[in-house]
């Protein structure tokens, strides 16, 4: 009998500074065999982005696991970030490693989703693949308003969960859950402390404003001074980074903008990272042997 198929967990939580709150969830998510490949820390942000690689049961079981430990760290009543948030575990992608595999890991996300919902209490809202309406299947669709707004949406009935109660965790918010391919969390840094300016771009910059697709955006003013234009690019290897990129410039270049650091959130996936400038801009966080999935596969064995 060959091997158990392994896939790739990514889940994200709204927490992203207490050394003591991430320690706890960390050990109950790799207590169960699930390799971490990869860990994002922002202040910013306030977010943790783990990447883990394993088997049906250990990804299942160690993500359970910190969920639990999750609703006794974070109270999303007091959540301050500039990333959207809903929930403790906010988000919760499994990654299936080819097509092929995109069916198994959306049974795995949905046995994740219905014990979410039926042991812990938190209401689970499926999006992209798994969305149970069109309308679902963007995140800004839960995220517009924040925790507030999406809760009196559940509570008026509005929307109901896929698995779980019909109103939120006290604490712990909400859960959005999928299963999709390797996508690249990537975020572009620019020349000026413009909050408009970033909005603009990332506007333009989105599919839905005319850009790349599958590229989602939004702009951010970061603590350092820095504005942000952080993305999502859904199908890295049909449009690369330095796609996102060369758009992007084109985007703010009339707008007297410019890219001058780029920043990776967790793992690309082998070939969304052909053609990047590298000697003109370089990729915080980027090491070729550490920073693709392929790679730190083969490490893991």
């Amino acid at each position: 009998m060959g091997a158990e198929p392994r896939y790739l967990a990514v889940p994200n939580f709204s927490e992203g500074s207490s050394a003591a709150k991430l320690g706890v969830i960390s050990a109950s998510l790799g207590g169960h065999g699930a390799e971490r490949l990869d860990l994002h820390l922002d202040r910013d942000h306030n977010r943790a982005v783990f990447t883990l690689a394993g088997t049906e049961s250990q990804l299942v079981e160690g993500i359970f696991a910190a969920a639990a430990s999750a609703i006794g760290q974070i109270d999303m009543r007091a959540y301050v970030g500039l990333h959207p948030a809903v929930g403790a575990l906010d988000v919760c992608p499994i990654v299936a490693l080819d097509g092929p595999a995109l069916s198994a890991a959306r049974l795995i996300a949905r046995r994740l989703g219905a014990r979410l919902g039926d042991e812990l209490g938190l209401p689970v809202l499926l999006y992209g693949a798994l969305a149970s309406d069109p309308a679902h299947r963007e995140r800004h669709f839960f995220r517009d308003g924040g925790l507030r707004r999406l809760s009196e949406r559940l509570w008026a009935g509005e929307l109901v969960p896929d698995f779980g109660p019909r109103s939120p965790h006290p604490t712990a918010g909400v859960t959005l859950l999928t299963a999709r391919k390797p996508l690249a969390a990537f975020n572009f840094e620019l020349n000026r402390a413009d909050l408009d300016l970033a909005r603009t771009a990332a506007a333009a910059l989105r599919e839905s404003g005319g850009g790349p697709i599958g590229v989602r955006a939004i702009g951010l003013l970061l603590s350092s001074g820095r504005a942000q234009v952080s993305t999502n690019i859904h199908d890295p290897i049909a449009v690369p980074i330095a796609t996102v990129l060369a758009r992007l410039e084109a985007i703010l270049a009339p707008l007297g903008g410019r890219v001058i650091e780029a920043e990776l959130v967790g793992l690309l996936p082998l070939g969304s990272e052909l053609g990047w400038p590298h000697q003109r801009i370089s990729i915080r966080g980027y090491d070729p042997d550490r920073s693709l999935i392929e790679a730190r596969l083969a490490d893991s064995g």
